[in-house]
């Protein structure tokens, strides 16, 4: 496995009063140069505790295990907090999901903008401003040489986390990590958040690693996806691959409660059950509780990938030599058609 960006059989687990968390448990994947991985699962599957890694961003109480974190070549969990401090900002940059608690209430929009460039940059505080000023109106701040000087509450929370974007922008990082930046702001907004957040990957050729629970976010905006159920990556592949050609069943639960425009509105798709405790993980494949497609091996063993395409893996028995042919369910037609009506509608 090779590329900008690598992680290998990371494994990492929180201390907590009851026992340890198992939160992410043996995930491998990579990074392209300029290419967008989406990163999709329900809330607690372990995407933002695998990207804060690579930020080196974790709680006191978390452990890294295992595994490797590497940027190209270098493995980012040996450094010391000095070597972190240069990568962080100044070669990844992180959107982070709720932007009134990412800013600085003390401190006008142009000081956080130019902040992390005075930090990695030899550059006068004249030429931050500049470029500052630049980004801002990149990211669509309107009269931004007047509104640097203006401090997060006189802003609006789209505005925010456009902020946030040029903060995440300003020293011209290899990678992006976007950690559900459209979660907390209005149907109307996350669609100018996501189609900016897009626009600015083309421009800037910047890799882009997006964090979101919602499969539909992803269709427009991203070139591979990785689903995650219960701390590890349980299907991989190009982003048609998934949300046309998706093998898992927790992918097809997902794509199943993507909303459209043409479903009964009386009837709403939703995955039965809830996750597995993570204190006590199950012994073989953590979703076969919530899986109605569960095989008597799901009880017993965890499933290794097994490939679909080149480019397409998915953890499921259902792929094994022998194994019974299972047809997707109904309502994963309706996810598959909401994908194809945003495919053709972004042409």
């Amino acid at each position: 496995m090779s590329g900008l960006l690598t992680i290998e059989n990371l494994d990492i687990s929180f201390s907590v009063f009851a026992g340890e968390v198992k939160a992410v448990r043996g995930v491998s994947f990579r990074l392209d140069k300029g290419e967008t991985l989406a990163i999709v699962g329900e809330s607690g599957s372990g995407k933002s505790v695998t990207v804060k890694s690579i930020m080196r961003l974790l709680p006191n109480n978390a452990k890294i295990n295992s595994g490797s974190i590497l940027l190209d070549g270098e493995d980012l969990l040996r450094q010391n907090e000095r070597e972190t401090l240069k990568v962080r900002g100044q070669r990844i940059g992180m959107i982070f999901q709720d932007p009134m608690t990412a800013l600085d209430p003390t401190m006008n929009i142009g000081d956080q903008v130019m902040e992390s460039l005075l930090l990695h940059k030899r550059i006068s505080r004249r030429e931050a401003g500049k470029k500052a000023l630049e980004l801002l109106e990149l990211v669509g701040i309107t009269t931004a040489g007047k509104r640097m000087r203006h401090f997060p509450h006189q802003f609006s929370g789209g505005q925010r986390q456009r902020i946030v974007i040029a903060i995440a922008l300003i020293c011209s990082p290899e990678i992006i990590i976007a950690d559900e930046p459209t979660t907390a702001l209005d149907v109307t907004v996350q669609a100018q958040i996501l189609e900016l957040l897009k626009e600015i990957q083309k421009q800037l050729a910047t890799a882009v690693i997006f964090i979101t629970h919602d499969l539909g976010v992803v269709a427009n905006i991203a070139d591979r996806v990785a689903v995650m159920y219960a701390g590890k990556i349980v299907e991989i592949g190009k982003v048609d691959e998934i949300l046309l050609n998706s093998r898992h069943p927790y992918t097809w639960g997902l794509l199943s409660a993507m909303p459209s425009h043409n479903a009964d509105e009386k009837r709403i798709y939703t995955i039965p059950g809830t996750p597995p405790d993570m204190l006590c993980p199950p012994q073989g494949d953590a979703f076969y509780p919530r899986n109605k497609y569960a095989l008597k091996i799901d009880t017993l063993r965890m499933p290794p990938f097994f490939q679909v395409s080149p480019t397409h893996q998915a953890a499921t028995w259902l792929l094994a030599p022998g194994a019974p042919e299972v047809t997707p369910p109904a309502e994963i037609i309706a996810g598959r058609e909401l994908f194809r009506e945003r495919a053709r509608n972004a042409r």
